[in-house]
């Protein structure tokens, strides 16, 4: 088939790798978002995705939104039989849904009807799934509620932040809608309807999502995170200053501290929950680089009776990350 890819962030790449070298179908062009500020000084750069087009000489669309005319009538002169998508970060209008004759196929990071939005991977560790996977289906109007061509399943592992999760399904992933671009060219392959019970919604997550609440059980703390590295990080406040959270462990055996409370030994740092106490790793203070939370605790001289939490620095992003929906 003639597919124009549609995709922006560095998690789309390996699919768009994987439809270019299947040698079965013609990549035509590719749909991605504008090139967007980036870096200290916040040059205009181009998307992943854009950029690995480029070096493939395909030729490359960043309309502004995909309901602008000139891309739609560009995109009818390309004539496409289908249009893949992995993580665009743009709604498709019906007028450009009903172009080619196969419509958009959306590679989703979720096992269908579950998680449906724009961060089905972060909610899903935080939810404390077990087993999350991959589905693609056929864009509608509706929030990933399309007919589903094929999905594959994937362990979470008890480490796995959402930055690992994601990795894995992105390469896991490209083969099944590589698989799923066949199908429907030999028609070998029928979408079925999403079951109607069953159904989550995986909004994106806000930095204010990514505050821990140490009053809480010390699994929701490390589910926050791993589900919140690297994006949008998850935090919590020291010295009226955000703390950014890289990396905890669990410590049950340690129930002697109130939530919030510190203890720091000569090479650990714990803190108290609502359960039993977590180790800090890894903290990345603000205006730093991400370091030992031993390091840390050295170096600002954590005075007796110093808890974490308590009044919330207000405003701002502590990370970037586009939406992987």
């Amino acid at each position: 088939m003639k597919l124009v890819f549609a995709g922006t962030p560095e998690v789309a790449v390996p699919a768009l790798d994987a439809l270019i070298a299947s040698g079965r179908h013609e990549v035509a062009a590719v749909v991605t978002r504008p090139d967007a500020p980036a870096g200290r000084g916040r040059r205009l750069v181009a998307s992943p995705v854009a950029q690995r087009a480029e070096e493939a000489g395909i030729e490359v669309l960043k309309p502004a939104r995909p309901r602008d005319p000139d891309f739609q009538a560009r995109l009818r002169e390309i004539g496409p039989d289908c249009c893949p998508v992995v993580a665009y970060g743009a709604l498709i209008p019906k007028a450009a849904l009903d172009i080619p004759e196969h419509g958009w196929v959306n590679l989703h990071f979720s096992l269908l009807p579950a998680w449906r939005g724009a961060a089905p991977v972060q909610q899903s560790i935080m939810a404390g799934d077990q087993v999350t996977g991959a589905s693609t289906f056929r864009i509608e109007e509706g929030l990933d509620t399309g007919p589903v061509f094929g999905i594959l399943t994937e362990e979470i592992r008890p480490t796995d932040t959402s930055g690992d999760l994601l990795t894995r399904l992105a390469f896991a992933g490209s083969g099944l809608l590589v698989a799923t671009m066949d199908g429907i060219e030999d028609g070998t392959l029928r979408a079925v309807e999403q079951p109607a019970d069953g159904i989550s919604l995986a909004p994106k997550i806000t930095v204010e999502d990514a505050r821990v609440d140490w009053s809480a059980p010390a699994m929701r703390a490390d589910r926050l995170v791993r589900g919140c590295t690297p994006a949008p990080g998850a935090w919590t406040v020291f010295r009226g200053e955000r703390l950014k959270l890289v990396s905890v462990g669990l410590v049950p055996d340690r129930t002697d501290l109130e939530p919030g409370d510190l203890s720091v030994g000569k090479n650990n740092v714990y803190v108290g929950t609502g359960s039993h106490a977590v180790e800090l790793l890894w903290v990345q203070p603000q205006g730093k680089k991400p370091m030992k939370a031993a390091d840390w605790a050295r170096g600002v001289r954590i005075a007796p009776g110093e808890r974490l939490g308590g009044g919330s620095p207000g405003g701002g992003r502590l990370g970037g990350g586009a939406d992987v929906g």
